[in-house]
């Protein structure tokens, strides 16, 4: 079998008082051995960084902010259109979906569409792997700069995870033995993976 690429997820570690399970979202994937899949896509809405310059030479911030403001809402908005079509239509695997709003608005489909660099997932390194896959900057125009935040600004990727019982959660603080786990398994050198995982460190480096 050949290999593309892979994707490395971090584990809770934390202890909590009543938590039972920690979660790491290989949770949601079967085991080697079994068949399975995973979903990404990626949005944008184009136009307002022009927009914005236009509002920033005229010094006018509520219109700056406001248009930042809606194209962010746009992108998010087409993001969760797209994560419907996947789930009744394209991948399909709950083509009987049928939510009322408030219903839909609380998450209560199958499947979750976590983002790199989000509580679920924090390493924003993740991205490179889904640009190499997706190739969202070929097709769509959505490019990663240095510190691989999507250009234009107002655009959302995310993995899509079919599972029934999948759930958003936070991985919250690591300790050093996961770190250096995390590192091997992506071939990186142990420095640049605390650069990364700077926020949720939680030991001295």
């Amino acid at each position: 079998m050949c290999i593309r690429d892979r994707f490395c997820m971090l584990r809770q570690q934390a202890v909590k008082e009543g938590q039972e399970t920690y979660f790491s979202l290989s949770d949601f994937i079967a085991p080697a051995g079994f068949e399975d899949h995973i979903g990404m896509f990626a949005t944008a809405c184009f136009g307002c960084d022009k927009l914005v310059e236009f509002y920033e030479s005229r010094q006018d911030d509520y219109s700056k902010i406001m248009c930042q403001a809606i194209a962010d809402r746009l992108a998010e908005a087409y993001a969760e259109k797209v994560h419907h079509d996947m789930r009744t239509q394209l991948w399909g695997y709950s083509p009987d979906e049928a939510l009322n709003i408030d219903d839909f608005l609380k998450v209560k489909y199958d499947g979750i569409r976590p983002a790199p660099g989000y509580p679920s997932q924090p390493d924003h390194t993740e991205k490179e792997a889904m640009w190499d896959m997706l190739k969202p900057d070929q097709l769509a125009d959505i490019e990663l700069n240095e510190s691989l935040a999507m250009m234009p600004a107002a655009s959302v990727s995310a993995l899509v995870f079919a599972h029934p019982d999948a759930q958003y959660f936070a991985v919250g603080e690591v300790e050093k033995d996961q770190v250096e786990s995390y590192a091997a398994r992506k071939n990186q050198a142990i420095e640049v993976a605390e650069r990364w995982l700077a926020p949720i460190i939680k030991y001295e480096n």
